[in-house]
Order: C-alpha cells, then sequence, then structure tokens
C-alpha cells in the first residue's frame, strides 16, 4: 500500500500515485477486458456462455492490475483477483486435456477454490464458493475435486505462510442465547447495509455510464476519487485487512468507526463502480464490521451489565453484509469464522444472515454478483433443482401390460426399451425423437409396460404445481431492460433455443 506521510503537502503525492496506478490499469484492460471490475460476473459469463473457456492473458493480467490498483491506494479486496487467477488456470488445464465442457467447468470452479483457500487457508469457504456461485451442481464428480483442491492449497498456505487466521482476535468470543436477539438486531441492519451497498453501486456505475468522457477513463476519474477521500480518511485506502482486525478486536472508537463506515463505502462505490479491477470482499468486510462495532458500542452502552463484546458484533456484520450483499450466504458465514477463528458466534452468524437475508429478497432482484449479466440482457438462476424426470422410475409411471395380456420379449419390440428400475430421464431421448409414442419398459428381457410423452407431461406438471406453492415476495417494479433467465447449466450450443422458447411462452401468455 502507498505510504501516506504526516506532512500535508507531502500526503497529496498520494492522488497522482493513484492516477498512474488507475492509467497502468488502464493499459492492462485494453490488452485484457475481462480483467474490469472484480471479476465473478465476467467468470460467471464464461461458465455459462463460453463453455468455461478463459484466456491466457487473464491469468496474468488480473493479478498484475489488481496489485497495481490496491499497490497505488485502491480500495478493494484481493478475493476477486485470486478468484479469477485461480479459475483461469483451471481453466487453461481443461483447455489442455480432453474433458468436456462440464468438467472443464469443474476445473475452473477448482482452481477458484484453490486460489482462495491457499490465500485465506479458508478450505470450508473455498468448498461452499463454486457451490454457490460457480458450478451450478451439486454432485460428488464436484465436491471431490474441490475438496482435493482446497485440502492441498490449505496445506500450502499453513506450510509456507503460518496456521494464524487472517483476522486474529485477541479475546474469547461468547454470545450467550440471551444476547442472540441483539444478534438479530445486527441482522436487520446488515440487510438494509447489503442494499444500501448494491443500490449505492449501481447507481454510481450508472453515473460514470453517463458521464460525456470516453469510458477509458472511467477508472482514472475513479481513482481521483478515492485519492481525495483517502487525503481525509486515510484508513479507506487499499485492502485495509488492519482495519478489519482492529474492528473485529473492538479496538475503534465510535467515531473512528463511522468515519471508516463512510469513508470505505463512497470510495469503494467510486473505484469499482469507475469499472477498474479490484474484489469486494475486503471493503464490505471493512463496511459491515465498522457497522456492527458501532450496534456493538451503542448495546454497551445500553445494557451495560450484559458483557457485551463489540468486535463480536463487528464480526457476525462484517460476514453478514458480505454474505447477503453478494448473495454467498454460507460463504459469509463460514469466512467470517475461518478468518477469525471466531467459530463460537456461528449461530449468530446464521441467525443474522437469515434476518438480512429477508429483508435484502424485498427489495434486490439482482446483486453484486449478477448486475452486468443482467444488463447484457439475462438472469441466472442459482437456485438447483431436482430433475423431476431423475425423481422417478419408468416402473412407476408406466402402463403395465395387464397379466392376462401377451407378453413380448425385448428382443422382439419394436418400441425403444428402457430397464424398470431406469430414470425416467431415461426414456426421454427415445420420446423427442419424431415418430416414436412409447418406450417400452422390461424386466429380465421381458416387456411388463410403455412410458409415454404424457408420463412425462404429467411428471414435469407435478414439479411445477408444487413449485407454485411458495411464500409470496415483494419485487421492485422491472427495469425498461427485459432481462431472460437462463438456466444456469444453459451450453453456448443451446442458448439460443432458450431464448427463442421463452420469448415464444413469453408471446402466449400475453395473446388475447
Amino acid at each position: 500500500m502507498v505510504a501516506v506521510a504526516s506532512d500535508g503537502k507531502e500526503e497529496l503525492v498520494l492522488v497522482p500515485i493513484a492516477l498512474c496506478g488507475a492509467v497502468v490499469v488502464v493499459g492492462l484492460a485494453k490488452l485484457c477486458p475481462i480483467i474490469k471490475g472484480h471479476g465473478i460476473p465476467e467468470s460467471l459469463e464464461a461458465i455459462l456462455f463460453r463453455e468455461s473457456r478463459i484466456t491466457p492473458r487473464a491469468a496474468l493480467a488480473k493479478p498484475i492490475s489488481a496489485a497495481v490498483a490496491m499497490g497505488t491506494g485502491g480500495p478493494f479486496g484481493a478475493e476477486g483477483p485470486i478468484i479469477v487467477t485461480g479459475a483461469s488456470i483451471g481453466s487453461l488445464i481443461g483447455q489442455l486435456l480432453p474433458v468436456s465442457a462440464a468438467e472443464r467447468r469443474i476445473l475452473l470452479a477448482a482452481g477458484a477454490a484453490a486460489g482462495m483457500a491457499g490465500v485465506f487457508a479458508t478450505p470450508v469457504a473455498a468448498v461452499i464458493l463454486p457451490f454457490e456461485l460457480l458450478v451450478f451442481e451439486r454432485s460428488l464428480r464436484a465436491l471431490l475435486p474441490l475438496c482435493v483442491a482446497t485440502a492441498v492449497a490449505t496445506g500450502l498456505h499453513e506450510l509456507l505462510i503460518g496456521t494464524h487466521p487472517l483476522f486474529p482476535l485477541d479475546y474469547i468470543p461468547h454470545a450467550p442465547p440471551v444476547q442472540l436477539p441483539l444478534f438479530a438486531v445486527v441482522g436487520l441492519a446488515a440487510g438494509i447495509l447489503a442494499v444500501v451497498l448494491n443500490l449505492g453501486l449501481f447507481a454510481v456505475e450508472d453515473t460514470f455510464r453517463r458521464l460525456p468522457v470516453p469510458e477509458w477513463s472511467h477508472p482514472i476519474i475513479g481513482a481521483l476519487g478515492y485519492a481525495l477521500i483517502g487525503l481525509g480518511v486515510p484508513g479507506s485506502l487499499s485492502v485495509g485487512y488492519w482495519a478489519i482486525t482492529d474492528a473485529v478486536n473492538g479496538h475503534f472508537l465510535l467515531g473512528t468507526a463511522a468515519a471508516l463506515f463512510v469513508a470505505k463505502m463512497f470510495s469503494w462505490w467510486l473505484g469499482l463502480g469507475s469499472n477498474t479491477s479490484g474484489g469486494t470482499l475486503a471493503p464490505m468486510f471493512l463496511v459491515g464490521a465498522c457497522m456492527g462495532e458501532m450496534i456493538g458500542i451503542g448495546f454497551t452502552h445500553v445494557f451495560p451489565g450484559a458483557h457485551i463484546q463489540p468486535g463480536a458484533f463487528a464480526l457476525v456484520g462484517m460476514g453478514v453484509t458480505f454474505g447477503v450483499g453478494a448473495r454467498a450466504l454460507l460463504i459469509g458465514v463460514v469466512f467470517a469464522a475461518e478468518v477469525t477463528g471466531g467459530f463460537a458466534l456461528l449461530l449468530p452468524l446464521l441467525l443474522a444472515t437469515a434476518v438480512a437475508e429477508i429483508v435484502v429478497e424485498q427489495v434486490l432482484s439482482e446483486r453484486i454478483m449478477t448486475d452486468k449479466l443482467f444488463r447484457r440482457g439475462f438472469r441466472v438462476d442459482f437456485d438447483t433443482q431436482t430433475d423431476p424426470l431423475r425423481m422417478r422410475i419408468a416402473a412407476a409411471v408406466m402402463d403395465p401390460i395387464p397379466q392376462d395380456g401377451a407378453v413380448s420379449t425385448a428382443s422382439s419390440c419394436t418400441d425403444p426399451t428402457v430397464d424398470r428400475w431406469a430414470y425416467l430421464a431415461d426414456a426421454l431421448p427415445y420420446l423427442l425423437q419424431p415418430g416414436c409414442s412409447r418406450v417400452a419398459v422390461t424386466d429380465h428381457a421381458k416387456v411388463v409396460g410403455y412410458v409415454t410423452r404424457e408420463h412425462v407431461d404429467a411428471e414435469l406438471r407435478r414439479r411445477v404445481s408444487e413449485e407454485d406453492i411458495v411464500p409470496p415476495t415483494l419485487k421492485l417494479p422491472k427495469l425498461s431492460l427485459r432481462a431472460r433467465r437462463i438456466p444456469a447449466d444453459t451450453s453456448t450450443s443451446t442458448r439460443s433455443e432458450a431464448v427463442a422458447e421463452e420469448d415464444q411462452a413469453e408471446r402466449s401468455r400475453t395473446r388475447p
């Protein structure tokens, strides 16, 4: 991080240093546009639309650009660049090996998880990260490589760096059950803060897009903004790990926490909103921690005999703010516990996360990880659901042959055949072929029934009717840009068909 002298005149050197860093980032962005922003939306785009292919330049340009941005005062975190760099390495390995697009996606996710675990020593959070944001599946074929990658990376971290947590606590955290309602208040505040952080960032991005200046100049303008803020509050500059450590240990006074809270939030908005290179976790951690500590300080005055630890409220505030703000709930909970060693606060973290998510769901339809894709016309659905055609076997839905009817063998049957224990999904490829109206179900080479297209249709309709029974949620008015909901596992080759099918369905719903 750039040093700031005590002499007011010497402090002004921060401004040209930050501007020079922004110029370097602009040059790198010309060579590799994927480095813009915090990187997760670009990784998602590669997974969804480019079969998990990331160019070799991204693996080199992203860490360099992020190091330059943070080293010259940029108020960003290192986790986004680390994740993109690891994902790029995993993708490159997947492009060298003869693997499928799905296997390449897992390699990309394993690289991202290994990067996160290797730097932060958070193996559990690193395994959760791909499941919440990248791989779009819950399977053993994804879990096992992720476990191996994060275990090896964390082991190397402990060997080369040490076993101390990133933000060590100088006290033993505790949260008696009687204090849980107080942590629910933190959850409520964190939910409101997450909404403010997202909407504020989106507003700043919109403002930059409307400026009558070339797009390449936006990072330079953003650098000027956060450098000027840094002159007043130097703690808002760079990653600010020292400030997070002080906050979770309750070392800040109320005024200091409030100043850092405001300065870091606005400097992060200006920096990331200008589309420069940097991460989101550290800034959201610091803002959330300052908010939590301020609430904790307030509770110590309201309940002087309750032995309240302001640092514990800061820890919960930072984990929850990032988790719900980025729609990575479990990552926020587990990461906050692992980087501090505060596992005794898992219960308050979970409770506060639930309260905060209820708040955010009422307001935000898109969050920081997906807003860029939404503006390009696509809405990513992270909710993975069980395929209803793999919840039933063929024998459970078939029309059985009457016992007194003629029983034929599979060899003499003219219809396609599946075993009675096969998934209903196994019959679908045959039923999609022209001229095939049914599939024979066999048991020990004897035909015992038939599965038709009506059976498949009935299973799908049953799942849809079940999903209709959900609690109502409030949403903001739709933006003028129409977003298409594309399933997360849609490949490039089927993307246009999915869009066309949704357009046809929309026309059918609106037709009088």
